[in-house]
């Protein structure tokens, strides 16, 4: 007999891992790409929140979480037809609508309590949550492939987390380095379908979700990680270094071995605080290439300041802006950009 999920009070942070059936390797780009796509949009529909996850070739990691229970959302006609578009389409959302115009019709409010009731049992709920993305990922693979039958090996494994900084901090970076340790990249960011590497690439909801884990500490004040990607992921970087360093194998003393950063590139992480070095950022997108209107030395960026101050506000006195993001050396831009510099 399954043993019933453990669960704590308030909002509850879950680690939750999922397995393709045999381990079979089947989840490739375009999986991957389907997977996500799903999973953002019952995460939105549901309200359960993905703080990060990595979605590996043959099973799925997501930290999770849940709102409080004891609070259970309530909704209106008009909120649940705002999300239903997340995830049914046009005839599915006619037939719930004309079910409400049948019971409106009627004068029967019990009826359309029971309507709303139905959806609002879904709002909040990992399990749902899980339940419904494997389903509708495995119908769609399905679909595509031919073929029928379960897709996911049991239900799924998962481990209820403290709601602390440093409790979440670990478990995030183990699910992020995932990919590291499996050898398929050297570095994190280099893998676009974990939370990371979604982040650094420009992923605005793996920034959030990152950066709620930072909200969690008592001892960071007036700081909203959540909305401050550029200082989340500093910290977020050292840390996953850290947690990531390789660990050479002692057969004699039965310890096996896991790849990982040397312990040089993490001693530089830590010393350059998560900054991002200038040949790191470059294999990101860098706005300042695209937005920066000028860019060269602080002497060459005043010159052409001066040459066109007419197209600069009147307050403006000076035309050289430092590049922000990595170490760009001597490198200024005359546009002071402020958001998504590097992605």
């Amino acid at each position: 007999m399954r043993q019933p999920r453990l669960r704590g009070e308030g909002r509850n942070f879950t680690h939750v891992v999922t397995r393709i059936v045999d381990r079979r390797f089947l989840l490739r780009q375009t999986e991957k790409e389907r997977f996500a796509a799903l999973m953002r949009q019952l995460s939105e529909f549901t309200e359960v929140r993905i703080v990060t996850f990595a979605i590996m070739s043959n099973h799925v990691h997501l930290l999770l979480e849940e709102p409080d229970r004891d609070a259970p959302p309530k909704l209106t006609r008009e909120k649940l037809f705002a999300k239903l578009p997340l995830i049914y389409d046009e005839s599915q959302i006619q037939s719930i609508a004309n079910e409400f115009d049948h019971a409106e019709a009627l004068g029967d409010s019990e009826r359309i309590k029971m309507i709303l009731e139905r959806f609002e049992k879904r709002i909040g709920d990992m399990s749902v949550f899980l339940k419904e993305l494997k389903q509708r990922f495995t119908q769609w693979y399905n679909r595509r492939n031919e073929r029928t039958g379960t897709l996911w090996e049991s239900r799924f494994h998962s481990v209820l987390v403290e709601g602390s900084r440093e409790a979440l901090m670990t478990v995030a970076a183990y699910i992020d380095l995932n990919p590291v340790r499996a050898g398929i990249v050297k570095k994190a960011e280099d893998y676009r379908w974990c939370g990371y590497g979604a982040a650094v690439g420009g992923d605005k909801t793996a920034q959030d979700g990152l950066g709620r884990i930072l909200d969690q500490s008592d001892s960071i004040c007036g700081e909203s990680f959540a909305a401050n990607w550029a200082e989340t992921a500093k910290l977020y970087r050292v840390w996953i270094h850290f947690e990531g360093e390789a660990v050479a194998a002692a057969p004699e003393e039965g310890k096996r071995g896991r790849r990982g950063f040397a312990h040089e590139t993490v001693a530089a992480e830590a010393a350059r605080d998560g900054e991002m070095t200038r040949a790191e950022v470059i294999r990101c997108r860098v706005r300042y290439f695209t937005h920066g209107a000028v860019m060269g030395s602080a002497a060459f960026v005043d010159n052409i300041f001066r040459a066109n101050r007419r197209s600069f506000g009147a307050n403006r006195t000076s035309g050289a802006r430092k590049m922000k993001g990595a170490d760009w050396g001597d490198l200024c831009v005359i546009r002071d950009l402020r958001k998504q510099v590097i992605s």
